[in-house]
């Protein structure tokens, strides 16, 4: 009898080792405390989320965990545990030593003593932070992408509007339309792979002139630039209207054409900063060539002279000739690009 009594208590304390060792090395916060919020025991991951030390945690209220708002907490907490109530997991913040705050979610347990009766309560604590974080960018990117998913639906109804107006060719109508279409969404491709944190103006005018193809006479040169949201669907609707005129009458139509888009960064007015962007293409002069073939006022050249540079707070001129084409836009710096803190912008060049 007494050999088995032994045993029992060597099992018990076998037992209660593993679950020391469990509770001490569990990435999750278990804090025990009596029924008054005194803390009575205090893992290596309570430390490691609250910052203080057992020989600091035990023996404190559990209170100065609570940040003051949430205080009335605790109050509901111990009086549901006083009657073994099951407290179902639920998500609120908690103050590090620090002074920090952080998302956790919380599972409280009765502990009870020999006899059954509630002498506590155990409370495990799971840092949320990461994952909170992530639902708000998530949320935001959504609010964000419904605001351009309207505001892009705004553009395509203006485009078949205009379009319509100057198109009497059902089928030239359909292709139209569909390349203008087909080149918002490359520019709102490069926005979801930035997660809507905007694209730099290389990337943008290659990726609308991408579908012309003749890579070779084409030619882009200036500072990096990070573009707004906004710049990036307005100046790829540009880039998109100049790479169809060229790639149908300018540069991108002759083997001879050379096309140069440039771009830098001058002192503007009271001291803003400026950016000028042109396009510049050369071609042959064709015999007999019809000047109303790109004088003709089209969906393109609105955007051109008017939507592109009122969107983006600036000014445009576009000059046509015969071999000659070319597009400039000054706006100011700050209404096309995405601060960058802590790092400088390029240097500002001498108008």
């Amino acid at each position: 009898m007494t050999d088995l009594a032994g045993l029992n208590a060597l099992i018990a304390i076998t037992a209660d080792a593993r679950l020391a060792a469990i509770v001490d090395s569990s990435f999750d916060a278990i804090v025990s405390k009596d029924l008054n919020s005194i803390i009575t025991s205090w893992n290596a991951a309570a430390q490691r989320m609250f910052g203080y030390t057992a020989e600091e945690a035990v023996g404190r209220s559990v209170l100065m965990l609570i940040p003051d708002h949430l205080k009335d907490e605790e109050t509901d907490i111990i009086s549901r545990v006083r009657k073994g109530e099951l407290l179902a997991s639920y998500e609120t913040i908690r103050r590090r030593k620090d002074g920090g705050l952080i998302a956790v979610s919380l599972t409280i347990s009765p502990i009870r003593n020999a006899s059954g009766d509630i002498i506590g309560a155990s409370k495990i604590a799971r840092d949320i932070t990461a994952s909170k974080e992530s639902e708000r960018r998530i949320r935001l990117l959504l609010r964000e992408v419904n605001h351009r998913v309207k505001n892009q639906f705004a553009v395509i109804l203006s485009m078949i509007r205009e379009t319509s107006k100057r198109s009497t060719d059902p089928r030239e109508f359909e292709e139209m339309i569909r390349s203008r279409i087909m080149a918002l969404s490359r520019s709102h491709d490069l926005l979801v792979n930035s997660e809507w944190a905007g694209a730099s103006l290389f990337d943008l005018a290659q990726e609308q002139l991408k579908p012309f193809g003749h890579e070779a006479r084409v030619s882009l040169s200036g500072p990096l630039l990070t573009l707004q949201p906004n710049a990036v669907q307005n100046l790829g609707m540009a880039f998109h209207e100049l790479g169809t005129n060229s790639s149908k009458y300018g540069a991108l139509a002759s083997e001879a054409g050379r096309l140069e888009i440039t771009w830098r960064i001058v002192e503007g007015v009271s001291d803003k900063r400026e950016i000028h962007l042109l396009w510049d293409e050369t071609m042959p002069v064709r015999e007999g060539e019809r000047r109303d073939e790109t004088t003709r006022k089209g969906f393109g050249t609105v955007v051109l002279q008017r939507v592109a540079p009122q969107s983006l707070n600036g000014l445009a001129v576009l000059d046509r000739s015969p071999g000659h084409l070319s597009w400039s836009l000054t706006a100011p710096l700050d209404s096309i690009i995405v601060p960058q803190l802590g790092t400088d912008l390029p240097e500002t060049e001498t108008s």
